[in-house]
């Protein structure tokens, strides 16, 4: 456990905050900047300072990206600003009734205003073999480091999961001269997030690259010798041969605590767009959260997003609440992903049956899909066009009505169709 400062002495009942990654860390920092002079306690359940986490998927495992580089904030941010940091430090009950807290050395921590900011986790794999060596999660920084010194022994790895996570470990065990598979048991990658033309872009740019991929099959057990994997075996009897095995089949959301003091939740702890949660005084940023959505035509109301982006809008929300300056949020989501050498940047939140039209060619990895419902643009996905994802997010934003021919002509520069709703 450490501490890296004490709060400024005053009477105040704290904003005690449960998680210390991207929604806690911004939560914390929003608060000061808007005012909020009550003490600030931050509680990490890790013993790592705040680190930035999509490097863990990426540049750590390619070794682009070194440990010292991935500080979220300095140590001198949580002086200046009176921020209790404490890492190594777990919740283990809430009483929301008391405003209390205990932790998991028999601590009670008394709270005037509680953020809840506990993330998500992986999902374990219901299979025989899950615990055998050599199988891995990426969550923490702990896992990343764990993945990558593994590498060094291995030479086949296999993926289970086709969503961001794994399609990212995947490029990068490629890039590090691994033989690379992934198993998918949706027909497509991404299916979820993605519609088929884009799901299929992606499939043929990883097999391009030497990713071996086999869709719509799941897995039935993984075994090996010795404690240690060596097979992935399929639904269908087949197997595939491995040194290792990184599961990215999603996350749940750490709803525990919430649940036990009997706040609502639903695939997440339910919020409002300033990010308070059925009990008085308990807000939940972040991961955990399933909050309510900026209106849009057709598309979700509330929805939990995971993104550094969301996490970070969701707290500045919240924290204007805090500080009695409420400014609900009201952005458009937005999510980014490296994969090989492709830049995916992605705007809104696209439904089945908005019309989709391409701009550029997708064999020059290079190119938008943007997806209109009733002629407005709702959303898009760009491949190493950021400045196409920059523009298309004000579009976006502001409910732009838009002639579908002038998406798809490339000669026309997006920065000149008026920003205006329907």
């Amino acid at each position: 456990m450490s501490r890296t400062a004490a709060p400024k002495a005053n009477t105040a009942a704290p904003l005690v905050i449960v998680g210390a990654s991207y929604a806690g860390t911004q939560l914390a920092a929003s608060a000061r900047e808007l005012g909020f002079d009550a003490p600030i306690v931050l509680l990490g359940e890790e013993r790592h300072a705040p680190y930035q986490r999509p490097p863990l998927s990426k540049g750590l495992l390619t070794g682009k990206t070194s440990v010292d580089t991935l500080a979220l904030r300095g140590p001198d941010f949580f002086t200046d600003n009176a921020i209790d940091l404490q890492t190594g430090r777990r919740a283990v009950s809430l009483d929301a009734a008391a405003r209390t807290l205990r932790l998991d050395d028999g601590a009670t921590l008394r709270y005037g205003s509680l953020a809840l900011a506990t993330g998500a986790r992986c999902r374990t794999l219901p299979v025989s073999g899950a615990d055998l060596a050599g199988v891995h999660n990426l969550r923490t920084l702990d896992d990343a480091l764990g993945i990558s010194d593994a590498l060094g022994s291995a030479s086949r790895a296999c993926v289970i999961g086709g969503g961001f996570i794994g399609l990212e470990v995947a490029s990068a065990l490629a890039a590090r001269g691994a033989a690379v598979t992934v198993v998918e048991s949706q027909e497509r990658l991404l299916a979820r997030s993605f519609p088929a033309l884009m799901s299929n872009y992606l499939a043929g740019a990883h097999r391009q690259r030497g990713v071996d991929l086999v869709l719509g099959r799941g897995v039935r057990a993984l075994t090996g010798e010795a404690d240690r994997v060596q097979h992935v075996e399929l639904d269908d009897g087949s197997r595939i041969g491995c040194d290792m095995v990184v599961l990215g089949i999603g996350v749940t959301p750490n709803v525990e605590l919430a649940r036990q003091a009997g706040i609502a939740c639903d695939n997440g702890i339910l919020t409002d767009a300033l990010g308070r949660s059925s009990a008085p005084g308990v807000i939940a940023v972040g991961d955990v959260a399933n909050t309510t959505l900026p209106a849009m035509p057709g598309g979700p109301t509330r929805m939990r997003l995971e993104s550094i982006q969301a996490a970070n809008d969701g707290a500045r929300a919240a924290a204007s609440a805090l500080a009695g300056k409420p400014q609900p949020f009201d952005g458009v989501p937005w999510f980014w992903s490296d994969q090989h050498a492709l830049k995916l940047q992605m705007a809104g939140l696209p439904q089945p049956g908005d019309e989709a039209v391409l701009r550029g060619d997708m064999q020059t990895d290079r190119f938008s899909l943007f997806y209109l419902r009733d002629g407005v643009l709702v959303a898009a996905h760009s491949v190493n066009r950021p400045a196409e994802h920059m523009h298309s997010r004000k579009l976006i934003a502001a409910r732009t009505r838009i002639d579908p021919r002038l998406l798809q002509d490339a000669s026309v520069d997006l920065k000149s169709i008026p920003r205006s709703s329907p």
